[in-house]
This record gives C-alpha cells, sequence and structure tokens, in this order.
C-alpha cells in the first residue's frame, strides 16, 4: 500500500482521476483502544461497518479479538483476519444452513433472535449437530424506542411481552439466556440507553429466568460535520456518553452482568477519507467522480454531514471568484443516474473549478461497504495516509469539524 504524509501530499502526487481512499491505520488503532478503555466490558466490533480486509486486520493488530457478525462472508473475513478471534452472530433473523455453518464450521456459540421460529431453526441444527444447548447463549433482542440517524427497531426486536416468553422459552430448552438491544446508527440524545435499558430490566424482571450477559448494541455516535445553515448537534463526548451509560447500567442493577458492545461508526469513521476529483463545474454545481452508488450514501440521505477539503490543481494558474469566499455548492455524483445528487451542499471556497480534488473527511463508516458496481464505477485504489484528516487548519467544507461523541 502506498504511504503518503497527507492526503494532499497524495493528491499532487498521484493526480488522480479516480477516487483515492485514503487509510490511517494509527487513527483506527488509537479509536478503538479508546473505545475499549472506555466500555466496562467485551467491545466486539460490527463488521457491516466495514468489513475491509485491511481494516479487519488492523483492528487485530489494535488488540479487538471479538466481532460482530452476520452472514457467511463476514465469518470467512474475520477468520482470514483474525483466526483467533470470538465472532457473535447477532443477526436476529438467519437462514438455517447458515446457523449449522456457523455452529459447526466456525465455532460460534453466541447468536440472537426476536422470534420464536429463530429459537426452533437454532435448536433443530443443535440437535443434529448433537451439541449441548447449554455452551449456547441466545441473546433476546429487544425493541427499543429512541431518536438516531439511522433507526433499527423498525425491523428488528421483540416487544417486552414477546421478550419475555422468549426467554422463558430457551431457558427451558437449556439455552443461556442473554438480552440485547441495538437503539440504531449514529444515536442523537444520550439519554437512548437509559430507556433500553429499563424496557430490559422489566423483561428480566418479569421473564424470572437466569440473564447471563448484556449487550447494549451499537449506535456511539461519531464525529462528522455540521451544515453551517443548521445549528450544531450537542451531544457529550465519548468519555462523558461513556460515563452516563456506566452510571445508568448501575442504576438499572446490570452492572454485576457480563457487558458487551457493538461499536461500528464511533472505530472506524475517523480512520478513512476519500480523495475525488472535479469533472466539471457548472455554475454552483460540481461533478466529482463518486456519488451515492459508490462512497457517498451516507451523504446522500441527508443524515450525516460529512465535513470536505479543497485541494487545487497547481496546473491551474488562473481562477474566477475570490479564494476567501466560502461558497456551497451542489454536488452530483460520477454516474449517468440523475438522483446521483448528494442531499447537502459542499460547502468550498468559490474558486474551485474543474481538475481540482477535493479531500471527504471521516467516511470509514459504510462508505466501502454500501458501494455499488453500478454504470461500473467501482472506487477501490487505497493508500496509506500518517496525518489525521482533522490535523491542522479545519476544512473548508460545512464549516469546522464539530466535536461529538465517537
Amino acid at each position: 500500500m502506498e504511504r503518503y504524509k497527507t492526503a494532499i501530499d497524495a493528491a499532487l502526487d498521484l493526480r488522480p482521476d479516480q477516487p483515492v481512499y485514503c487509510f490511517r491505520p494509527d487513527v483506527l488503532r488509537h479509536d478503538a483502544q479508546q473505545f475499549q478503555s472506555l466500555f466496562p466490558g467485551k467491545t466486539a466490533y460490527a463488521v457491516k461497518t466495514n468489513g475491509e480486509p485491511f481494516v479487519l486486520e488492523a483492528l487485530a493488530k489494535a488488540g479487538i479479538s471479538c466481532f460482530d457478525v452476520a452472514s457467511p462472508a463476514e465469518f470467512a473475513a474475520v477468520k482470514e483476519a483474525a483466526p483467533k478471534a470470538e465472532m457473535l452472530y447477532m443477526h436476529p433473523i438467519k437462514a438455517q444452513s447458515d446457523i449449522r455453518l456457523a455452529l459447526e464450521t466456525y465455532g460460534i456459540r453466541t447468536l440472537s433472535l426476536d422470534h420464536e421460529d429463530e429459537v426452533a431453526k437454532i435448536l433443530r441444527v443443535v440437535r443434529a449437530l448433537d451439541i449441548d444447548p447449554g455452551t449456547i447463549t441466545l441473546f433476546v433482542r429487544i425493541a427499543t424506542k429512541g431518536h438516531a440517524a439511522y433507526e433499527l427497531s423498525k425491523k428488528f426486536g421483540a416487544a417486552p411481552g414477546h421478550a419475555v416468553e422468549l426467554l422463558q422459552r430457551i431457558d427451558r430448552i437449556g439455552f443461556k439466556c442473554g438480552l440485547c438491544f441495538h437503539v440504531g446508527s449514529q444515536i442523537e440524545e444520550p439519554e437512548t440507553y437509559e430507556r433500553a435499558l429499563a424496557s430490559a430490566d422489566w423483561i428480566r424482571s418479569r421473564a424470572g429466568v437466569p440473564v447471563v450477559e448484556l449487550d447494549v448494541g451499537g449506535g456511539f455516535p461519531a464525529v462528522y460535520g455540521h451544515d453551517p445553515r443548521r445549528k450544531a448537534p450537542e451531544m457529550p463526548s465519548l468519555v462523558e456518553l461513556m460515563g452516563q451509560l456506566k452510571a445508568d447500567i448501575a442504576d438499572w442493577q446490570f452492572d454485576d452482568l457480563p457487558l458487551v458492545a457493538e461499536p461500528g461508526r464511533v472505530i472506524v469513521a475517523r480512520s478513512i477519507s476519500l480523495i475525488v476529483r472535479v469533472l466539471l463545474k457548472k455554475g454552483r454545481r460540481l461533478y466529482i467522480n463518486d456519488g451515492i452508488w459508490a462512497s457517498l450514501s451516507d451523504s446522500w440521505t441527508g443524515k450525516i454531514t460529512l465535513p470536505a477539503r479543497f485541494i487545487p490543481d497547481p496546473a491551474r494558474k488562473t481562477r474566477a471568484g475570490q479564494p476567501d469566499k466560502i461558497v456551497p455548492f451542489k454536488v452530483c455524483g460520477a454516474t449517468c443516474d440523475s438522483v446521483d445528487i448528494l442531499s447537502r451542499p459542499f460547502w468550498l471556497p468559490e474558486t474551485v473549478d474543474t481538475g481540482d480534488w477535493i479531500e471527504i473527511g471521516h467516511i470509514g463508516a459504510y462508505s466501502l461497504s454500501l458501494r455499488t458496481r453500478f454504470n461500473g464505477f467501482y472506487p477501490d485504489k487505497v493508500i496509506e495516509v500518517d496525518t489525521p484528516f482533522d490535523f491542522g487548519a479545519a476544512p473548508e467544507g460545512f464549516a469546522s469539524i464539530e466535536t461529538m461523541a465517537d
């Protein structure tokens, strides 16, 4: 992997016409180890966030020894990058053949569910393989209510009364019982965890069975930018958020149980940025060589505001406009699809023009996971960069970085 001190150095040296991912392993290691040091339990990295081999290998070197997986492809990716790592199969709805693969081939012994049919599928495989149910922990996933950029309980999670019945059912069979929830991706209020813990306590007290572990899921928000036309979000730092979570766990008397968290964005978002090139400037529109079908689906939804930094092409000797005037540009992606337009503008110097580059920061989460091959565009060049994106002068795009909880 080619290595540069900064993304600017890379852009000026490579003069890329194709998007380039800038990977910062030191940032990834720092954020992974910070989370591990603050969370009072097991950290299971959510592979869906970014399952690239270079990311998983770097996380293993950083001390992550447990991974939240959701599919056979993720089982294999983790096994390749970290052969001795523990895997938690936390997708609530699974194909029976995948359950067998997890139990028989990969030795997975922790699974989640939110319906009695899942219990039946798991039990059939367990009996066929002659596995002792007492060696397997089944987490009952409960539905939660809260505010997050992406809500996850609309699709998964058992209602409280149903969760009670599920715990009692799996306990009768002989499985170990766990409780889990997922408050969403990129939470918008710290009280979200407290409400989920209150629901978990209600369920535990009425189920009347031993609960051996609690999984608080993910949702820990990553650092992004903010649109200067809107009020900056107010979120506590990760240290403050984790302190409140610990207090809530103790208040609801879960602090005597082994704990699990499934962080994704908070660990990987800051470690990767993206260099794109301006293919055409048309008034206040910029056409770039990436877009919503590749690395920028988060920006398309309008849920996430990505910071951006202008990298002018020194070969362009004359420019129109004022270099210190920051203005909004509508950004169009590379494909021929007319919906390939980002929902939020990039605020950049008025002088940006065809042939210039833009470094888009903090796209480590989901950008690589969600890219497609639509129209034949598929960015896959990765380089290593030493300097963090948010080091030095603030990026022009979307004003300066706001320090949100990671």
